[in-house]
């Protein structure tokens, strides 16, 4: 991991670790040379981090004063990134009652400075006239600016990245309706920004001048309507240009209903997203730039933060390189602790079986594959797939495979292509049959806990637009006929191998 070894770095505490913009926030402070400290209720959940073994990690609780002030024992500062999203009668008295013990302890364990992340309040509106959660935010920072330490706020509005609520919504809601009939909100103008340059402006605060403590307004360079962001993101994305239509009448808990029901986004969840989106949320200043260096290219706009927050879902939600990995990927990525509806949806038919056969002959089975040697599943499904795709102006099942045997990555292999082999283990395909999403099949080999051999596959879809959504639903219930019979007449044919090889009797 590449450190920035210019000055000393500092020691730093994170609140909100396992949040959406904690969880990204850390490992931008470990490669800019401070070392981080992290407070969390549930400190399991931080152990699928790429950076989990480069932190400090403490179980604590910012509404219990004890942890709060352990946490902070030598820090120099401390990143406040917890907000209730409940919409109970009490969420606004237990993030007041939180933020007071963060700035009281705060204060007698002499951090330097709080560094906090807010939402972006419009300007003109008395506090009683926001929605409950900008209100609530708007006094936590209050709170943690009257602290009598210095505090860094920054105010942003929509972040624009894969796992970011707000961005999941926008994501859900344009690509599963291409024609919207939405609340009246789609038309107030907002500064959305990148998860990017939100980190970027958190990890400069660090380095503060000791007498400034105030707050910053923080937002990319497009001013748009939620309407256009939905009209932008669809081009972007690759889909159909959308129809939205605005009905005044849908208040912000049918609004929030209407998205539960739409995008997989909880609708406890997407209340306080659409009751602040009432609010025209539009930077007034830019003075953050004065003491922090932006991107040298300058702040994201908003296709470019979408593109990125598209760009590595693929692997991001198929592969498994997160648990191996040394280093995070790009801050717009998915993590493997985002929720489990964030980064769009990805359709998964998986089968399991023990094989009667030892690893090295199912293998040999599944390295063989296609070509000559067919899918093991209901030929003339797999034969008119084929005729289908050539008719649509696909490969079909023409490209056969190069070798009889043998594949490495980059192979054809019929309408597939090797995404990815370790030879004994895995073998994953990549769709390249025209299709309205993305697809995979994934072929594992391992040995169980009772010492025989299995067998996993997995079907992976990740559609694109309604359309994608529609084909994999007209599909699925063929499913187990096609990838059910693949798995079981995988598993007899390298049962029959293993029956067959020399030295072995056939079985009974």
């Amino acid at each position: 991991m590449e450190r920035d070894d210019t000055r000393e770095g500092l020691h730093c505490l994170v609140t909100g670790a396992t949040g959406y913009i904690g969880g990204r926030l850390v490992p931008e402070l470990l490669v800019a040379g401070h070392r981080v400290r992290c407070l969390a209720r549930s400190p399991d959940r931080l152990r699928d981090h790429p950076w989990a073994n480069h932190a400090e990690v403490l179980g604590g609780d910012v509404t219990d004063a004890g942890s709060v002030a352990r946490a902070l024992e030598g820090v120099d500062v401390a990143y406040y990134l917890v907000h209730s999203m409940s919409s109970g009668k009490d969420f606004e008295e237990t993030d007041r009652r939180a933020a007071r013990i963060f700035a009281e302890q705060a204060r007698a364990a002499g951090v330097r400075r709080i560094v906090h992340l807010s939402g972006l309040t419009p300007a003109g509106v008395p506090e009683d006239g926001l929605s409950p959660h900008l209100r609530s935010r708007a006094e936590v920072a209050r709170i943690l600016l009257d602290s009598g330490v210095p505090a860094t706020v920054l105010r942003a509005a929509v972040v624009i990245g894969s796992g970011s609520a707000s961005f999941e919504m926008l994501r859900y809601l344009t690509e599963r309706l291409p024609v919207m009939v939405t609340p009246s909100w789609v038309r107030t103008r907002i500064q959305p920004v990148a998860v990017r340059d939100v980190l970027g402006a958190l990890v400069g605060s660090a380095r503060m001048p000791s007498h400034i403590s105030r707050t910053f307004d923080v937002g990319g360079p497009d001013v748009l309507t939620y309407r256009q962001m939905m009209l932008r993101y669809a081009t972007v994305a690759g889909l159909p240009r959308r129809v939205v239509l605005s009905l005044p009448f849908l208040t912000p808990g049918l609004s929030s209903h209407w998205v539960g029901l739409v995008t997989p986004v909880p609708a406890s969840l997407a209340r306080p997203l659409t009751e602040s989106l009432r609010h025209e949320v539009v930077c007034h200043e830019h003075d953050i730039s004065r003491y922090v260096a932006g991107p040298p290219a300058g702040p994201t706009g908003f296709d470019d933060a979408v593109r990125l927050a598209l760009r590595r879902v693929r692997e991001a939600r198929v592969s498994t390189r997160w648990s191996s990995a040394s280093v995070p990927g790009a801050p717009s990525d998915p993590l493997p602790t985002d929720p489990g509806w964030a980064g769009g949806s990805l359709y998964d038919d998986q089968r399991e079986l023990a094989v009667d056969a030892p690893p090295g002959a199912l293998w040999r089975v599944i390295e063989g594959i296609g070509g000559d040697n067919g899918w093991y599943s209901f030929p003339l499904a797999w034969a008119v797939r084929g005729c289908l795709d050539r008719l649509a102006g696909g490969v079909g099942l023409r490209r056969g495979r190069r070798d009889a045997a043998h594949l490495r990555v980059g192979d054809s292999l019929d309408f597939w292509r090797v995404e990815e082999i370790e030879p004994g283990r895995l073998l994953r395909l990549r769709a390249e049959m025209r299709l309205p999403g993305l697809a995979w099949l994934e072929m594992r080999v391992s040995t169980g806990a009772d010492g025989r051999t299995r067998y996993r596959q997995r079907a992976l879809f990740h559609p694109r637009g309604l359309l994608g959504q529609a084909y994999w639903w007209s599909v699925s219930p063929f499913h187990a006929i096609v990838f059910g019979g693949m798995a079981r007449n995988i598993a007899r044919a390298a049962a029959s191998k293993a029956a067959c090889a020399p030295g072995r009797a056939p079985a009974a």
